[in-house]
């Protein structure tokens, strides 16, 4: 029980209890209904950033989860700050972001109509999107789901909760949150588990393994080499594996052809990743060995893919103790190296065709960057593109809303990893669609000096839209928009602007806006590469 020595509101001694669990950051917006968490934030020593739209608040916590591993925490109040937020939240869920929303709500909404905020339920409505949803009467239940949520957090796979506490209860008085738990202890040793993997591996020829997001050990690398591995990753695992490791097939993974390379191995281990519609754009993986997948959900490892072999685990004790069991040289395996090379050479080569002009500038930009830039990134042609040719110089460091699939991410969600990686070089890559759907957020950005290089794609249409039209025999409709001056725009928000005519100015253009004292928008069109 919580100690009643001092007394303060409870949406002041929410603040307090979050900064002594190691939240340094919330992300939102106050109003009427929420003022009470308001109370307690400076006095606490959290740094509030204030968005300018909910969903920006959102976007902006889920860059920070994602930049720093820890929690992402936004404040909104009742109502429409909670819908607002439902998209972030709905991204959140889909591509495991540790965000913990928690919101105001109405004392009581059976018996009273017509109230300011008022929702059917508010609580149902963010379960929706969230791994769970709960109101919090009690001030001993606030801090008990709290204190869930962040175990959870690091415990189980990383989805976005939502606490909602009453308007009465903000405001009453409460004591303070109990002692936070000294250590949370993981399971024991998987030794079975790895000996077992480790022996299919050894015995097999062509052994294939793919990598995902859900992977955070650098020596994933290692364990390929030792069993001399061909790999794939998934976008969100880009990085793991070296450039110049001779059989990493890369993340082509959504190349068509890519399940007859897979149909070749004769054991296909998959650790943590879902293998889902976003990573293969096809219903099977073309798979015809032995699969075993080690995932920390059941849901991947019971999943249309057919494990025949299901580890529930986290990946990196399993991929720590099959580096550590080795000794002596790499396998060698009947991968051929010429063989792979010459097959992302292929695939490469499908991209600038299927997307002209913009494996040019992509590769253009990657020069321009300095070592572990975090790059965030919209729905947007271009990222489809970048994210198949791209090589990361490190792993988590390009973030991209993949399966929920929303408009609008990267220029919030780069402020939040920026705030996260303060002097260390962020980046935001959109269309000149999506990112008028969180522009207003630029404001947040120049308050707070960052000194992000925001680059807008703007081919001045829905260009993958009318693509999938014309290919479905579909007249285009509602594919092309009128926009607005996008240098006069950053202007107005007091950021700085550019229009590079050729590659070597957008180098330098890049280069000039990481030195800046505040954002930089650099628009960028298809005739740039021509």
């Amino acid at each position: 029980m919580p100690s009643s020595s001092q007394q303060r509101p409870l949406g002041a001694q929410i603040s307090h209890m979050l900064r002594d669990r190691g939240v340094t950051h919330i992300f939102g917006i106050p109003g009427v209904h929420n003022q009470e968490m308001y109370r307690g934030i400076e006095e606490a020593g959290l740094t509030h950033i204030l968005a300018r739209h909910e969903q920006g608040a959102g976007f902006m916590a889920d860059g920070y989860a994602r930049a720093t591993g820890k929690p992402g925490v936004c404040y909104v109040i009742t109502g429409p700050g909670l819908c607002n937020v439902m998209t972030p939240l709905g991204q959140a869920y889909s591509d495991s972001v540790p965000v913990l929303c928690i919101s105001s709500c109405l004392d009581e909404t059976a018996a009273t109509k017509g109230q300011l905020h008022q929702m059917k339920d508010q609580r149902a409505a963010a379960e929706t999107v969230c791994d769970w949803s709960e109101e919090a009467r009690t001030a001993e239940a606030a801090y008990q789901l709290i204190d869930r949520a962040l175990i959870e957090f690091e415990t189980i796979r990383p989805r976005p909760k939502a606490i909602h506490v009453p308007i009465a209860k903000l405001e009453s008085l409460a004591g303070t949150a109990p002692k936070a738990v000294e250590e949370v202890y993981r399971l024991p040793d998987y030794g079975v588990e790895v000996d077992m993997i480790e022996g299919y591996l050894e015995a097999a020829q062509k052994p294939l393994i793919i990598f995902g997001g859900g992977v955070e050990s650098l020596l994933a690398g290692a364990v390929a080499e030792r069993f001399g591995a061909a790999t794939f990753t998934t976008y969100a695992a880009r990085g793991l594996i070296a450039e110049d490791y001779a059989l990493n097939f890369g993340s082509y993974l959504a190349r068509p052809d890519s399940a007859e390379i897979i149909a070749e191995a004769d054991l296909v281990v998959a650790i943590g990743t879902t293998l889902s519609e976003c990573d293969l754009w096809r219903d099977q993986l073309g798979h015809k060995a032995k699969m075993i997948r080690v995932d920390l959900d059941t849901e991947s490892l019971r999943d249309g893919q057919h494990a025949d072999i299901a580890v529930l685990a986290p990946s990196t004790p399993i991929i720590e103790e099959l580096v550590g069991n080795g000794s002596g040289e790499p396998a060698q395996t009947d991968w051929d190296p010429k063989t792979v090379a010459a097959t992302r050479a292929r695939w490469r080569a499908q991209v600038n065709s299927e997307r002209p002009g913009i494996v040019p500038v992509a590769d253009a930009l990657r020069e321009a960057l300095p070592p572990k830039t975090m790059i965030y990134s919209d729905m947007t042609q271009f990222a489809y593109a970048a994210k198949e040719v791209w090589d990361m110089d490190a792993p988590g460091h390009w973030h991209h809303p993949t399966g929920f699939g929303t408009l609008g991410y990267a220029l919030p969600a780069a402020i939040g990893g920026a705030v996260a990686r303060p002097g260390l070089p962020t980046m935001a890559i959109m269309g000149d669609y999506g990112f008028q759907y969180t522009m207003m957020e630029l404001a947040t950005a120049v308050e707070l000096q960052l000194p992000l290089p925001i680059i807008i794609w703007d081919n001045g249409k829905l260009g993958e839209i009318e693509a999938s039209m014309v290919a479905a025999q579909i007249a285009p409709n509602a594919v092309v928009q009128q926009n607005p001056d996008f240098l006069k725009l950053a202007e107005a928000f007091g950021a700085y602007a550019s229009e590079p005519a050729t590659l070597i100015e957008l180098q330098v253009a890049v280069k000039a806006a990481f030195a800046a004292d505040r954002p930089t928008i650099i628009r960028v069109t298809p005739e740039i590469s021509r």
